[in-house]
Order: structure tokens, then C-alpha cells, then sequence
């Protein structure tokens, strides 16, 4: 399946067709994860928890970072 990079407001994107969203889970509004890699380019469904974790994680880092960054020393 081909898409042709699109020029959308002071971007450019692709449209997906309806299917492959579908098979993926995903409509309008929900963020993809973008991993590129030399010449291909991969979306992937977010795992939530991973998702939650992590902002769990910065927000500890931002409330700790003088004591983090004394620790590094």
C-alpha cells in the first residue's frame, strides 16, 4: 500500500485509510508511537502502561532533580 506525504497546514502528514486504522484500533485523536529507522518508518499503539509509568517516572525526576543531580556527582 502506497500514501503520498500531503501538505496540511504548516506541516505535511499522511492519511491512513480507514481499514488500516481499524486493524490497528485507532480513530481520530489517539497518539501513535513513531519509531524511525534508516529508510522505513514503524506506528505503533502506545502500551498505556508503559505510557503511565513514565510520566510516573518524570514527575519523580522533576520533584528530585537537585538531589538526582547531587547523586551523579
Amino acid at each position: 500500500m502506497n500514501v503520498t506525504v500531503r501538505k496540511i497546514g504548516n506541516s505535511e502528514g499522511v492519511i491512513l485509510p480507514k481499514d488500516v486504522l481499524d486493524r490497528m484500533g485507532v480513530k481520530a485523536g489517539d497518539e501513535l508511537e513513531v519509531q524511525v529507522e534508516a529508510n522505513s518508518l514503524t506506528l505503533r499503539v502506545p502500551d498505556e502502561q508503559f505510557t503511565r509509568q513514565l510520566a510516573h517516572a518524570e514527575a519523580f525526576m522533576e520533584r528530585y532533580k537537585v538531589a538526582l543531580k547531587k547523586l551523579a556527582e
